[in-house]
């Protein structure tokens, strides 16, 4: 498992041959499929969730992502009931970074959307779901989990944009919210040269 923490003097993170992010934890989901062919991956997408909303900590989140999310844990579960969403990344709180679907496959993560003139962003884009909601902070080890896995992104593809879904729903989303630190957010990049 990859953190922050254990990450301080190591190697950055890699992304390898098979769309997979080395040394972080794997959980399938099937809330996935193939990239139309020749589509280019260009556009990173930042997201926010908590569930139970604005509650942190438990594994409700990987439970919807994996199709198992009991709907009847919570009252707001039911509103979930024929969803079938998944991101490629998940950051919790602490900064660990849990991977869903490889990057070469389309993950179901931004519905209708539309980036710079093109439609269907999920086609080439990759998500990255923060642990968080409109209303809270993120960490400081998300910030850094989320620099570190920018950088990995932007050397395995040719991204050339970064938004959030807000950015690319704007009538239907306000993720990654108020509370995430755009500024904080690309001073870290360039600071390490991006």
């Amino acid at each position: 498992m990859w953190t922050p923490a254990v990450c301080e003097g190591q190697p950055p993170l890699q992304i390898n041959e098979t769309g997979c992010l080395d040394g972080v934890r794997f959980i399938p989901s099937s809330n996935c499929d193939e990239r139309p062919a020749g589509c280019a991956i260009d556009l990173l997408v930042i997201h926010n969730i908590s569930l139970p909303p604005d509650e942190f900590g438990g594994d409700d989140v990987i439970e919807l992502f994996t199709n198992r999310l009991n709907l009847e844990a919570h009252p707001y579960y039911q509103r979930l009931r024929d969803l079938r969403v998944s991101t490629h990344f998940f950051i919790r709180r602490d900064g660990e970074i849990i991977q869903f679907v490889p990057c070469e496959k389309r993950a179901w993560h931004a519905g209708a959307s539309c980036w710079q003139g093109r439609v269907r962003c999920n086609d080439f884009s990759i998500g990255i779901e923060l642990e968080g909601s409109d209303i809270k902070p993120f960490t400081g080890s998300q910030y850094m989990a989320l620099v570190a896995l920018t950088l990995a992104l932007q050397k395995a593809y040719p991204i050339t944009g970064i938004a959030g879904h807000s950015d690319i729903s704007p009538d239907r989303k306000t993720d990654p919210g108020p509370c995430f630190d755009w500024e904080r957010y690309r001073a870290a990049l360039a600071a390490v040269g991006c």
